[in-house]
């Protein structure tokens, strides 16, 4: 059985700690392949070797280690369909759905090409006597990033390519269900001409996260996933002297006005709440329509929607999503559907007896429709993450911004109105990070940031874009003065540049 260890000083090395963990073929629910769970030494192995070759890449101008990113980005689209195939293959996801996770990944290092604009510093000239300031923005040193399974492509690259960009060695830890994209994107790098040890790729768990935040070499860390784990990251390793990034849960709502085109908000909730079976942090979750009236049109149009929905494997050219990406994570959402129907909630569309003929064993399961859910049911609280849409009766507009406003996520929101004034007051007024008008995901461009806000982030800075080129360097101001014959003696009060 195939074997998957870790990537580190530029070359694939095998674990030494006999420990392996399990990667599913969501498909069949067979294992088809192990992968080694790293030790506290060979993390810290990974990390040597970052700090060994960081330097002499941080003082590579900027313009030649954009080179290295034009030649990873030509070399990351001549293999887009076989990283899409082998993305799939792991998590579950169906071949267009993987190809859109590396396209959104392939974005960023685009982005990542143009950094040595935005390590330009500021300049001014005559800031007092004879005295020139200017600043710069320099690399951290070394820096991780932890990421997810539900993007194993997309969230590796926003983290890794603007870090190297600028000029940092990093050491990655991807999820431990699906690590082979990683590994073949750290591979990819070294054909590009990144020198060794500037990616370093461990598997792992508990024991590798941790060494990532106790050791003093790395300075900053970033991670994506659940709120419990990123609020324990933030705070380790703040508490260690570490720069952090921690984006967390998610329940993202979508309200519906009266005046909304519904067959435009009954697609947008189909595809943002059942594609890649809800395992996005920016699915929406949470379909909010405004009066009872909208509520009974948008749910009369959404049943036969989510029961015609084509699930297969995901190998199916014509299905709309495929299974969940373990059978743990299956059982967990199929809880949290009984849960709802315990709270109350009236179960439209129950999706949990699905079964495919030759894939019994897969990790499926049908989508689901909640309706009259209530802000104070769990299903409604907490992060689902599987095909589950939950409909949230509100009485008015203001009713459905105090919803979306009270909730302890920010991550995501959008609002499908024809009335400009609607929208226009819902952007501003919104306590959310990323605001859709009529689209339903509204993930950022690479040239913006991505980010929540409240118990969907912990830390300062949003992901990629300007934000991720300040998360990844430190600024250093520079005041200046030459010799110019005039003396003025020693000075004893503060500087003023009178």
């Amino acid at each position: 059985m195939r074997e998957i260890g870790h990537f580190i000083g530029g070359k694939a090395v095998k674990g030494s700690s006999g420990r392996l963990g399990d990667i599913f073929d969501p498909n069949t629910g067979e294992v088809q392949a192990k992968v080694a769970l790293a030790k506290h030494s060979e993390v810290e192995h990974a990390i040597a070797n970052a700090e060994s070759a960081q330097p002499a890449w941080g003082a590579t101008n900027p313009q030649r280690r954009a080179r290295v990113m034009f030649k990873f980005l030509e070399l990351i689209q001549k293999e887009h369909d076989s990283l899409a195939k082998l993305l799939s293959s792991e998590h579950g996801k169906t071949f267009p759905d993987a190809k859109g996770d590396i396209q959104r990944g392939i974005e960023v290092v685009e982005f990542a090409c143009g950094i040595p604009h935005l390590l330009k510093g500021d300049y001014t000239e005559g800031a007092g006597p004879g005295i020139d300031l200017y600043s710069v923005r320099q690399p951290l040193g070394v820096v991780a990033g932890i990421t997810p399974f539900n993007f194993p492509a997309m969230i590796p690259l926003w983290k890794c390519a603007p870090a190297i960009a600028c000029g940092n060695a990093f050491v990655l830890k991807p999820s431990e269900r699906d690590p082979s994209v990683p590994m073949r994107i750290a591979e990819l790098f070294m054909e590009a001409g990144l020198p060794a040890g500037i990616l370093n790729v461990v598997n792992g768990d508990k024991e590798a996260v941790d060494t990532l935040l106790s050791d003093a070499r790395v300075k900053a860390i970033g991670f994506v996933g659940s709120t419990a784990i990123a609020e324990y990251i933030y705070t380790t390793g703040c508490a260690n002297g570490k720069r952090v990034q921690c984006f967390g849960g998610a329940k993202n709502h979508m309200i519906v006005m009266p005046d909304a085109d519904m067959d435009q908000a009954v697609d947008a909730l189909i595809g943002a709440g059942y594609g890649s079976a809800g395992e996005r942090c920016m699915a929406i979750s949470v379909a909010v329509p405004v009066g009872n009236k909208t509520a009974d049109i948008l749910v009369e149009k959404l049943i036969p929607r989510v029961e015609n929905l084509k699930i297969g494997p995901s190998t199916d050219p014509q299905a709309d999503y495929g299974p969940m990406v373990t059978r743990a994570h299956l059982d967990k959402v199929k809880d949290y559907v009984a849960l709802g129907v315990k709270e109350g909630a009236k179960l439209l569309v129950d999706g949990r007896n699905l079964k495919l003929q030759g894939y019994e064993d897969g990790f499926f399961l049908g989508g689901c429709l909640f309706d009259e859910v209530k802000p104070s049911m769990r299903i409604y609280k907490e992060e689902i993450f599987g095909p589950v849409l939950s409909v949230v009766r509100a009485a008015d507009y203001n009713s459905a911004v105090k919803l979306v406003n009270d909730h302890e996520y920010g991550n995501g929101a959008a609002i499908f109105t024809r009335d400009g004034d609607a929208a226009r007051e819902f952007a501003s007024r919104i306590k959310i990070g990323m605001v859709g008008v009529n689209v339903p995901i509204p993930v950022p461009m690479a040239f913006n940031s991505f980010g929540g806000w409240k118990r969907s982030l912990f830390g300062d800075h949003h992901m990629h874009g300007p934000e991720g080129v300040r998360f990844y360097t430190k600024l250093k101001t520079i005041t200046a003065r030459w010799p110019t014959g005039i003396r003025a003696g020693a000075e004893f009060i503060m500087p003023t540049m009178r």
